[in-house]
């Protein structure tokens, strides 16, 4: 496979920079093998049965994104840079992270930056365009100053069209953003909120909760055109014994399993050892699902529409059929959906509705 199978062409228009509001108000594309049903979130009502187990990834976004400045003594007197870091994942170290540092050659090792009155932090090592610092606060300390002092990292294509606010503190968490860790948001997740998990709920449709904090990686591009040999980053991902037992209950009593949002796919599919039966799982998963691959507990999957050439679009083209995929996206791309990670939705059913 080349990665210019999965390419198509997206008007930029049709990148959403807001979420919908409310939430559920968001545009549904349904996709079978053999029909495209257009609606609105709210309309999962008429295509989950009682029975379906949903299974929603908790992960909390961080406000993962700091701006400050480095001061430095020169020969023309003193100077100020200003400096955006963003958090990557933490290291055994406590206080230590590691980062993407904007821009990484105006900091040297074992100065320091300054965020707010209460959080700083110094640069510890550089390594592979990557950097490691130390805070001078850690545990609950740091989680405060964090809340205060940083802003949501927003995904490429939306920060190059306007810069974080507070709004999207709300808007860039779900509702049940539970286990804080996340540099990226589960954004299929954002289109519910609590009046449609009531109704769901209602009419028989079960939940389950995983973890998959979902980093940076998910927004870097493929880079080589034989897509065999591109590498995924890793993820952090824990499936309860809990979880596992409700998800392997849904299965044995014959309703689907059903993830929100292509990480809590690849966290239940990393964790299932065979085909319909999923273990507890505690640890990093860089699974790479593309065309070929054999689903062993995913039945269906909502998702939002994703990038050309990306990892993701893969994905779903292994669920549904690259040829099928591409006729979703074109129609998409004609009805003006809205793109990527405040955009609308789509319910992917393989096996029909």
């Amino acid at each position: 496979m080349k990665l210019s199978d999965f390419d198509f062409d997206l008007p930029e228009a049709l990148i959403a920079t807001r979420p919908a509001k409310p939430r559920s108000s968001a545009r549904l594309l349904v996709a079978t093998p053999d029909a495209i049903h257009d609606g609105t979130v709210t309309d999962l009502t008429r295509w989950f049965r009682p029975g379906d187990r949903l299974v929603l990834n908790d992960t909390k976004v961080l406000p993962a994104r700091l701006t400050g400045t480095r001061g430095r003594d020169t020969a023309e007197g003193y100077r100020e840079a200003r400096i955006e870091v963003t958090l990557l994942e933490p290291q055994a170290e406590a206080g230590q992270w590691r980062v993407l540092v904007k821009p990484l050659k105006k900091l040297r090792e074992g100065e320091t930056v300054r965020f707010s009155d209460a959080l700083s932090a110094v640069l510890v090592a550089k390594e592979d365009g990557e950097a490691v610092v130390a805070f001078n606060l850690a545990g609950g300390d740091f989680d405060r100053a964090l809340a205060e002092a940083g802003s949501m990292p927003l995904p490429p294509y939306i920060e190059a069209k306007r810069k974080a606010d507070s709004q999207d503190k709300v808007d860039y968490q779900t509702v049940w953003a539970k286990t804080l860790g996340a540099v990226a948001s589960p954004t299929a997740s954002l289109h519910f909120d609590e009046p449609l998990l009531e109704a769901l709920a209602r009419m028989g449709v079960e939940f389950t909760y995983v973890t998959l904090h979902v980093g940076a990686g998910t927004f870097l591009p493929v880079k080589v055109d034989d897509v065999s040999e591109h590498r995924m980053h890793s993820e952090w991902g824990e499936v309860t014994e809990r979880a596992a037992a409700e998800i392997n209950a849904t299965k044995a009593a014959g309703g689907r399993v059903i993830p929100v949002g292509t990480t809590a796919l690849r966290l239940i599919e990393s964790a299932a050892p065979e085909p319909g039966r999923i273990a507890p799982f505690l640890g990093e998963t860089d699974i790479f699902i593309t065309p070929g691959y054999t689903f062993r507990m995913t039945d269906a999957l909502m998702t939002n529409f994703h990038l050309p050439k990306s990892t993701l679009l893969m994905l779903v083209s292994a669920l549904m059929g690259r040829e099928r995929m591409r006729e979703v996206y074109d129609h998409a791309v004609a009805e003006k959906y809205r793109f990527f990670s405040y955009g609308d939705s789509s319910l992917l059913l393989p096996q029909g509705a």
